[in-house]
């Protein structure tokens, strides 16, 4: 492999601080979720509109 997998963007990190954002990132990939918390805590739906499926014209009075 010619290219390295993590890239500093800006500044210099050193190899000792690149090995500890590496062995940051694998921890929290192999850290395993606890049972207590459940898979997905979204919304059934998005709380935003596409503006492009909207009518064109609503109601002064309207609350929708």
């Amino acid at each position: 492999m010619s290219t390295p997998d993590i890239r500093v963007e800006k500044g210099h990190a050193g190899p000792e601080e690149v090995a500890a954002i590496t062995a940051l990132l694998l921890a929290r990939a192999a850290a395993q979720p606890s049972g207590d918390v459940p898979a997905h805590r979204g919304r059934a739906r998005a709380g935003w509109r596409r503006l492009e499926r909207e009518g064109g014209f609503r109601a002064p009075h309207s609350w929708r």
